[in-house]
């Protein structure tokens, strides 16, 4: 069972236009081709206790692409070019990550999710990537993917996952953030040539890596969905296995 977090925002379908919970069908497509079962996890009031109760159904966590993170989260004020925030996503996100944290769930941050990770541990993001390089690169707007190479560490579980590659050719990106100071306890696991943060992952858990582009746009390269499959039927077997072991220690009594 794997929780992919979504957007909520005006939807029009039909004769309406309202506040929806959504989330592109690419997303999940790519879940269930890795072989796992897709949950959706729309925001909504959450606190700690809430965030366990849907993560014990859960076996792992992808944050998705979306609106960008508050900069008040980080100690900013907003770039003009900055989205209008989404404080209940972020809330919800934040909770979810911190939580999932603690009881070691895998989990799969995907553009915004790299950036929510970051900031959610205590780190900050470049607002407005074209006053830094100069160009629309890493966003070309209007809904259009641009590419961009990536130079992979190769002694990361993201090498690892993507088979000893350390350079990804032509990942697609759509991005006006990245990662500007880097959370304690987070680890630089890809960049782009001009120095931009294309990965980043939590050494302190089983599984725990974020990608700054969108994977879910490449459906013939599922390795990361995979990785991330295989990371929750590890996990679910070992919870499994916890749960018997306490069971009969609780019989032998």
């Amino acid at each position: 069972m794997i929780g992919l977090t979504t957007y909520l925002e005006q939807a029009q379908t039909g004769v309406w236009d309202v506040p929806a919970a959504i989330l592109p069908r690419v997303y999940f497509d790519a879940i269930t081709k890795a072989g796992g079962i897709a949950v959706l996890l729309p925001p909504q009031p959450v606190t700690a206790a809430i965030a366990n109760r849907v993560l014990d159904g859960l076996d792992a966590l992808v944050i998705t692409g979306g609106k960008d993170v508050d900069p008040a989260r980080y100690g900013q004020a907003p770039h003009p070019e900055t989205d209008e925030p989404r404080p209940d996503r972020d809330a919800w996100e934040d909770v979810l990550l911190h939580e999932a944290v603690a009881r070691q769930l895998p989990f799969l941050g995907i553009c915004r999710g790299a950036q929510m990770l970051n900031v959610a541990l205590g780190g900050s993001l470049h607002q407005h990537l074209p006053d830094l390089v100069g160009d629309t690169t890493y966003q070309a707007g209007n809904g259009v993917f641009n590419v961009v190479d990536v130079a992979v560490e190769p002694d990361s579980m993201l090498s690892a996952l993507l088979d000893g590659q350390t350079l990804l050719p032509a990942v697609p990106v759509y991005h006006h953030q990245s990662i500007d100071r880097l959370a304690a306890g987070l680890r630089i696991t890809a960049t782009t040539d001009a120095g931009i943060v294309q990965a980043v992952e939590l050494a302190a858990v089983p599984f725990g890596v974020a990608v700054q582009w969108h994977p879910e746009q490449s459906p013939d390269d599922l390795r990361l969905f995979t990785g991330l499959v295989t990371a929750a039927r590890d996990y679910r077997a070992a919870d499994q296995t916890r749960a018997a072991l306490n069971g009969a220690g609780e019989t032998s009594r």
